[in-house]
């Protein structure tokens, strides 16, 4: 009797570690759809079927609820970026001013002339910054759409690094719920063997 509970509770174990195997594997393969012979049914994995769905949810989600074009240009006009914004813009003012000025004018006018387009910048600079994000936003939101970028870009992506991105994040987790189909399997064997000795 002990023996027969041991052995449906480790074949249960086993259907139920392989059965999860075999789900968690179905997620990504088969690439392309598998005609079943007889039944006429196709058989595809549910990320590569559904690939259009997912990566046009990704992308309105993406867009909607974690950033937007308008943010990305705001970011980049903030504070802490229009310092160093201004000081490339002032230095590539001053290399090209003093390339662009002929070499007989004497260094110290040269000077003279920098400092005045650097007090220009800094006076003028910060209004500039603020026409310019309000242009790109503009130019931005009429002209790009960030769910479109983001869904095509999904919908390149190749699926075998896809499924290898995944399973490099989520492998402990699946291997988890593989161990979990095991566990269920034995104690569904165990209760079938108890149920059966009850009733024998």
């Amino acid at each position: 009797m002990l023996l027969k509970t041991l052995i449906m509770a480790a074949v249960g174990a086993i259907i139920g570690w392989f059965t999860n195997r075999i789900a968690i594997r179905m997620l990504f393969r088969p690439k392309t759809p598998v005609v079943l012979p007889l039944t006429g049914m196709k058989l595809q994995g549910l990320i590569p079927r559904r690939r259009q769905e997912i990566a046009a949810r990704i992308g309105e989600v993406v867009e909607k609820e974690l950033v937007s074009i308008e943010e990305i240009v705001i970011e980049l006009s903030a504070e802490k970026n229009r310092i160093e914004i201004l000081r490339l813009i002032k230095s590539n003012a001053a290399k090209i001013t003093l390339e662009k000025l002929p070499v007989f004018f004497p260094h110290s006018i040269k000077e003279v002339i920098v400092d005045y387009i650097n007090d220009i910048i800094d006076r003028q600079g910060e209004r500039i910054i603020d026409e310019m994000a309000e242009r790109i936003i503009h130019k931005a939101t009429t002209e790009m759409n960030l769910r479109q970028m983001i869904e095509g870009k999904i919908n390149q992506f190749d699926l075998d690094r896809l499924e290898e991105i995944i399973l490099s994040v989520a492998g402990r987790e699946l291997k988890h719920i593989e161990y979990l189909g095991a566990l269920i399997g034995f104690f569904i064997g165990l209760g079938q063997a108890l149920i059966i000795h009850l009733i024998g």
